[in-house]
This record gives structure tokens, sequence and C-alpha cells, in this order.
């Protein structure tokens, strides 16, 4: 603990186990705050969430067997999104590996159960192994694709005497861009005469650079939902993360030049097989993997994105192809076009998040689960700065956003933190409000309430599926919030849902504020 103390860690999430007492010794009145969550998953998400706002790791700490089964979801939805998470556990004793004796929490092989969503998944066979590990760890995050890793320490192992003091090593700096293909890259965006800028999570630590680079070239921007605020999504040539729809989809087609940062481009940032990417390509991504993948670069650059958007800007000055005004028209007709095409619901889902984002503080991070209205979040929420807005469309896990958003608030607690979730997704972690509760966190928690999966329900309709297990009872939210000992409301109007957050933002416990869909104050 005193060693991931000196790597920065201040706080770990986790639920203490017979297999994890050794660990609680260096917890108790140390550097590093505890954070007891009510289930290993949600204690994931915390970490999870932790790391997805301040870009630093963040650490769940679980017994080995069901602790790191339960926890497992939460690494693979760090692993789709690349976030920096180290899942801590305890192992059996050593002298069981393998054997099948059927002992407490065993799994055969655990560090095969993670090794697929992680970067690294290592076992300590004494002692000594433990700060190589952690050193290993902490590189990943430094100076590769940050993407969650495993370490665990057998009860054997973890009981034994260390008779030195473990130090931080020094870490190393992320790969910076190959100078003759940013002169490439240069020459082939200063030809263009449609470029485009796609934007991701990988992207966040430019964001001063890129909108450099915007203002400089008049380009137009798209982002993924963890590119959100590179570029303020009200800006006016910004179409902030509209790459799932259709129309935005056919305007990208036009490009000639695509610039890609720190972007998978994936398929759940746009939820077709295919992207109309008929242009050039070049692609900026610290994995190398990613530049010739389903959408091979023209020119690739394996490289960390500030260095080398930085780089492009020292090649000299860019000049718009087109004339500004004509660009902001063209993305403004994109935009409206996108609006007069929202369903009943997303418009609804729109009026909420616009007065969200009118009424709740500047800087207010809004922690979103897998839900309607969070799809229509994408775009129709306004991000002004990165990691603002979250939205784990990777690995689309439901139940994500309320553990998330603890963890949130302990990596950034003077920023205001607010969770939007399904009625459907809060039942998947609903425990951690108790654990907000115990902690004395202000987080509303806005219940999207349209009693029943409504994205599956409407696949089902699409294909002509009868209704099956998508129409389960909800409970009393009102009634579930209190016995939570959070506050809790019905809400009556817009206004309503705003005062009742700002109330607890100001407060002590969360709030449950339940929105249903169906209220005729949101037509």
């Amino acid at each position: 603990m005193r060693l991931l103390a000196r790597y920065g860690v201040d706080t770990v999430f986790g639920i203490p186990g017979v297999h994890t007492l050794d660990f609680c010794r260096g917890l108790l009145d140390g550097p590093i705050h505890h954070v007891q969550a009510r289930n290993e998953q949600g204690a994931g998400f915390m970490a999870d969430g932790y790391a997805r706002v301040s870009g630093r790791p963040g650490v769940a700490l679980v017994i080995s067997g069901p602790g790191v089964t339960n926890a497992l979801t939460a690494v693979g939805q760090a692993w789709a999104d690349s976030v920096p998470m180290l899942m801590l556990s305890s192992e059996t004793d050593s002298a069981t590996h393998g054997k099948g004796w059927g002992c407490l929490h065993e799994i055969p092989d655990q560090r095969a159960v993670t090794e697929p969503l992680t970067a690294l998944s290592a076992r300590a066979s004494c002692p000594d192994d433990v700060p190589e590990l952690v050193a290993q760890a902490f590189a990943i995050f430094a100076g590769q694709r940050p993407r969650p890793v495993h370490l665990s320490i057998p009860i054997d192992v973890l009981a034994m005497p260390v008779d030195e003091e473990w130090e931080p090593l020094v870490m190393p700096a992320r790969a910076h861009p190959d100078a003759d293909q940013i002169e490439a890259a240069a020459a082939l965006l200063r030809s263009a005469a449609r470029p485009v800028l796609m934007v991701g999570g990988g992207a966040v630590d430019a964001f001063t650079e890129i909108r450099t680079l915007v203002e400089q070239l008049g380009c137009p921007v798209l982002a993924s939902a963890a590119g959100k605020g590179i570029v303020a999504d009200d800006h006016p040539l910004s179409l902030s993360a509209r790459g799932s729809r259709p129309e935005a989809q056919e305007w990208l087609g036009e490009a000639d030049v695509v610039l890609a940062v720190g972007t998978e481009l994936a398929e759940t940032d746009s939820f077709i097989d295919q992207l109309p990417l008929n242009g050039k390509l070049i692609r900026i991504d610290l994995d190398p993997r990613k530049i010739n993948d389903q959408y091979a670069a023209t020119i690739g650059i394996v490289a960390d994105a500030a260095a080398s958007i930085a780089a492009l800007l020292a090649t000299g000055p860019f000049t718009a192809a087109r004339d500004r005004a004509e660009i902001e028209a063209e993305l403004a007709a994109v935009r409206q076009s996108v609006d007069d095409n929202l369903g009943v619901s997303e418009r609804r889902h729109q009026r909420l998040l616009e007065i969200l984002n009118a009424g709740l503080p500047a800087d207010t991070i809004l922690m979103g689960d897998i839900c309607q209205l969070v799809y229509t979040g994408a775009f129709a929420s306004v991000s002004r700065t990165p990691r603002s807005w979250h939205y784990p469309a990777g690995y689309c896990t439901l139940g994500c956003a309320l553990p998330n958003a603890i963890g949130a608030k302990f990596a950034l607690p003077d920023r205001p933190v607010v969770c939007l979730v399904g009625d459907g997704g809060l039942m998947f972690t609903v425990q951690e409000l108790i654990v907000a509760v115990d902690e004395g966190l202000g987080i509303p928690v806005i219940i999207w309430d349209n009693e029943g999966l409504k994205q599956i329900q409407k696949g089902m309709l699409e294909q002509s599926i009868p209704f099956v297990g998508v129409t389960g009872s909800n409970p009393d939210f009102i009634a579930l919030g209190k016995a939570l000992h959070c506050n809790a409301v019905m809400a009556e109007s817009l206004d309503h849902v705003v005062e009742a957050a700002e109330e607890c933002l100001a407060g002590d416990r969360p709030t449950v504020i339940v929105v249903r869909e169906d209220a005729p104050w949101l037509n």
C-alpha cells in the first residue's frame, strides 16, 4: 500500500475478505483511503470511474475467486475504453496452484481468467516480484495505450515479511512522432479540399493543440463519445458525437482527408459495420495495431497525440481550404437534419439534457449508463471540456454509471458529478447508493424511468419478435432510495429536476430523481 501511494494512488475500492486481510494492514491510518463497495463489480466500476475522469490509475482491491470474477465486468469495460485500471487481488496459497483441491475461492488458473481483458495479468511468486510487477503496471499506464492490469498475490506471499522500503521507478514517456511522417501528414492536410478531424478518448490530453489546429485549418470535428469536449460541442465547427447518426455519416463520406486522433473508429461509435471513409486517412494512435486494422491508414503515426499535433503545428501555420462561413453553414445544416429526424423519446431526452446543461454548474461531470437518454446525450448534451461526459459505449454494460460516478467524485472531489441512468441499469448496482451515503457524496442520480428495457423492446419490434424478458416490474424508486438513506423525489417539471440536482450537489448524500418518460411536462 505504501508503494502504491508513492505511485500516486490515494484511493482503493473493494470489499475485504479472508484472503485480503494482510492488504488491510497497510490501509489503516495510511495514505490511501479504502472505500467499501457492496459488490466487487461496483468496486471495479468505481476504480474505472476514478480513472476515466482523472486519467490517473484507479485501483480495485478484491479477494481471489469470486472477487476477481465479480470485478471482471468492470475490467472488461476499462479494456474496451482504454482506461488505466489496476485490479489487485489475492490468490490461493501457492502450494495449491494447479492441484484442484477445492480450496476456498479457488480458480484453477486465475491469471488466465483475466489475461484476455488486461494488458498484463501476473502473479507474484515471492515478495521481490511485487515492486517489479507494480512498476510494469504503471509503465503500461504511463507509456502505452492505457489498459487494465491485474496483479494477484497468493495469501502465503502476502504474509511474508519484507525488510526494505519499496520505492517507485521512473516511468517511461510516450512515443514521439517520426518527423518524416509528420511532414507527410502536414502536406496531405494542406492539400485537402474537405478535411475532417475525428477525435477519441486517446486525444483528451491533446485538446489544447487540437483546438489550435482546428482554428487554423477551419476543420470540422467529429468526436467519439469519449472524445466529447476536446473541441467544445457547441463550437460552430463541431458535430459533437453524431457519428452514430446517418445524417452525419452521409456528410462524412464527402471528406477527402480524415485525420483520426486517438480513436479506434469503432463500431460502437457509429453502430454501423463500415464508416464511409472514402478519402485518405491519417491515423495518430499509441497502439500500433490500430494503424492498419479495419480502416487502414494512408499515413500511420504511432505516437502520443499531443506531441503529434504539436509537431504538425510546428511545420508552419495551416489555412482553411474553404470559406469558414460556408463550412459552418454546412455543419449547421447537418445538426438541423439530425434534430429534424429525432423520435418522440429522443426529443424528450433532448429537453431534459438541455435544461441540465443550462442549469448545472459549467464544470459538471455527467456520468452516463447504458440507456436511451445517454444514447441521445452523446450528441445532444453539450460538453465544453474533455472528460466531462462519460458513456462507456465500448463494452456497453448496464449498471456502470452509479459506481462510476462514485469513483469520479473521489478522483475529483471539487467537481460536481451527476449520474444519468435508466430504470433497468440502476438495478444492476443500486446497492452502491449506500456507499455514496457512507462517504457523504452529494451525487444526483437521475433515473430515466420508461418501465422496461426500451432499447431491446425497440429491436424486438423492428424484427417482429415478441417481447421476452424486457417488461419486468420496477421497484418504487422513491421508497428504495429512502431505504438506502438517500433523498428521493419524483420530478414534476424540468426546473424541478435542476433544483433537486442543485440541492443534492450542495448536500452530503445522493438524491434519487425519478423522471418518467411519459411525464407530460417533457412534451
